[in-house]
């Protein structure tokens, strides 16, 4: 007999990617909920949770479907807005209603029970902690580049001074930044130690030293499922001109794979978007790992067998 629970996704209505894995579960005629509970709960849709001694019961409405929220199987943790209250609202009155929607609403959607996650929204937070993937990373095996998160001035100069091949910087998290009201982004570049100033002290910087790269690769993991993507780019950080990169396939290295399982199997993943820095002699320097990284981008052979994965893991349900 078919299962007829339901998957729900949760992500805002411009996720082009996310359609790419709704299409697949249509195919295989996997009943699908979407939902951006940030914007939605104050459009019509609405959500219900009851607790009793023994037993928990729940309830999702939107303007097309009620469920019963014990009967999901998978949870798809995309790209959800954030919750900011609802609009007719503003000053602490909006405030007040964006928190009591994160631990109310969050709370409830986090802890469906027996449904599957991919990811857990709470492991995707911890998981993104720059200071957990590095220690996380120092565990699993990866050689790791040597780092400094601080904000002492002083211990930052000192660091970029003992590196001989130089330094990078980067953000602990990418916060959104404007310059003249218009959105910037802050890419990874290399400084030197006599640009360092005190400003390091207003937060902790993040400095690295640099790899010296033959190429980068993607390596997206979905489940036991590993899809490797060589960069190849003119930039320091291949983001920075996409339209200048080139991909193509590449094999994961046993030994790379073997620390890519112990990764997600500690911090409780299973999906994630991991960055190597490749040197000539073929050591791959872990840089991070987004565990909610887009992967559409990819090569279309890629991207279809990621696609291909996800709805696996989303219409599999929990292990039993």
């Amino acid at each position: 007999m078919r299962d007829s629970r339901s998957v729900l996704v949760l992500t805002n209505p411009y996720d082009v990617t996310a359609d790419v894995v709704l299409r697949l579960l249509a195919e295989r005629r996997v009943p699908v909920v979407r939902l951006d509970p940030g914007t939605d709960l104050h459009t019509g849709a609405s959500l219900t949770a009851t607790y009793r001694t023994g037993a928990q019961r729940g309830t999702l409405r939107t303007a097309s479907r009620e469920i019963d929220t014990t009967r999901i199987r998978s949870v798809w943790v995309r790209r959800p807005s954030p919750y900011e209250g609802p609009p007719e609202l503003s000053g602490q009155d909006r405030r007040f209603a964006a928190e009591q929607a994160l631990w109310g609403a969050g709370g409830i959607l986090a802890s469906l029970p027996g449904a599957h996650y991919v990811n857990h929204p709470w492991n995707n937070r911890a998981a993104e902690f720059k200071p957990v993937q590095l220690s996380t990373a120092q565990r699993c095996g990866f050689p790791v580049p040597s780092t400094v998160i601080t904000d002492d001035p002083r211990e930052a100069r000192t660091f970029a001074a003992q590196q001989p091949g130089g330094v990078v910087y980067k953000p602990v998290w990418n916060t959104p930044y404007r310059v003249d009201d218009q959105p910037h982004s802050v890419w990874v570049r290399e400084v030197h130690a006599a640009e360092i100033t005190d400003a390091v002290s207003a937060c902790p910087h993040m400095f690295q030293a640099k790899v010296d790269k033959a190429f980068d690769v993607r390596v997206t993991a979905v489940g036991d499922r590993l899809f490797g993507v060589r960069i190849d780019s003119p930039d320091l950080d291949w983001r920075y001109r996409q339209d200048l990169m080139t991909c193509t396939s590449i094999e994961v290295p046993a030994s790379v794979a073997r620390a890519v399982a112990a990764y997600l199997a500690e911090l409780r993943l299973h999906y994630g978007a991991f960055d190597f820095a490749v040197t000539l002699a073929g050591d791959w320097y872990f840089l991070e790992c987004n565990p909610n990284g887009q992967w559409a981008w990819q090569p279309a052979q890629t991207t279809a067998a990621v696609a291909q994965a996800l709805t696996d893991q989303l219409e599999k349900g929990p292990d039993t």
